[in-house]
């Protein structure tokens, strides 16, 4: 299976920390913006994904971290929304996340989805 490099920042709830990158090889990266995310920079991050996702629509990658950026940022429906978009994409890859665990993407933007949703039914 094609194994791109990317970012996915699984945030099961607004402090919890972004996963690891996965590879198919050392020349081949996905602007996931990993970085911004990490260090908690969401309009930073919004505005490189949301670029980055103009040239690659569907990439999972970058819906799921958009997904996580709007959950940080408060907007839990917007966050759903790329998580969906994520989940229903064409295009699907394995990725790792923080825990070491490799999954599709699609898993990835499913269970991204459903610990938003946790966290929504925690907080009422």
């Amino acid at each position: 299976m094609i194994v791109l490099q990317a970012a996915v920042a699984l945030m099961m709830a607004q402090a919890a920390p972004p996963a690891l990158m996965a590879g198919i090889n050392d020349t081949q990266q996905r602007d996931a913006a990993y970085e911004e995310l990490s260090q908690g920079e969401t309009d930073a991050a919004i505005a490189r994904l949301e670029a980055n996702l103009a040239e690659n629509p569907e990439d999972p990658a970058l819906l799921i971290n958009l997904g996580s950026a709007w959950a940080a940022r408060g907007d839990k429906e917007k966050a759903a929304d790329y998580y969906r978009a994520a989940a229903g994409s064409d295009v699907r890859y394995r990725l790792e996340l923080a825990d070491g665990e490799w999954v599709d993407s699609r898993a990835a933007a499913r269970l991204a989805l459903r610990a938003l949703e946790q966290t929504a039914v925690a907080m009422n």
